[in-house]
């Protein structure tokens, strides 16, 4: 359905640090930078994007937006949480764990990245 998903950051090597050590914990690769001074990151043939906005303004979170990031186990799910807490995460939200609803189980863990914007690893149970 995506082709890709790009999220402003005003400091890209604080987001870069806080997406290499998330992506790496879900089986990804670092992120590479692009002559432009985007980050890229490459998986499952989708792309994840890190970049200062075009216009010149300060990067800014979408209020009641999340991204989510599939993790293929709960435990990779907690990797993935915690890799962000020790690169300039939040934890929001509740602790990670399962939560059920609608007929469905997840797996759910939240961060807020350094530039906070709202994002989840998640394994469906």
């Amino acid at each position: 359905m995506f082709s890709h998903v790009m999220l402003g950051a005003d400091d890209i090597d604080a987001s870069k640090a806080f997406y290499d050590a998330t992506m790496g914990a879900l089986g990804g690769k670092p992120g590479m930078v692009d002559p432009k001074g985007r980050v890229i990151y490459m998986n499952n043939g989708g792309l994840f994007l890190l970049t200062k906005p075009i216009d010149g303004q300060p990067a800014s979170c979408g209020n009641g937006s999340t991204i989510g990031f599939a993790a293929k186990t709960q435990e990779e799910a907690d990797a993935w949480h915690a890799a962000g807490l020790a690169h300039g995460g939040t934890a929001i939200e509740d602790p990670p764990g399962v939560r059920e609803g609608a007929g469905m189980k997840l797996y759910l863990a939240y961060l807020r990245d350094p530039a906070g914007n709202k994002v989840c690893a998640m394994h469906r149970l």
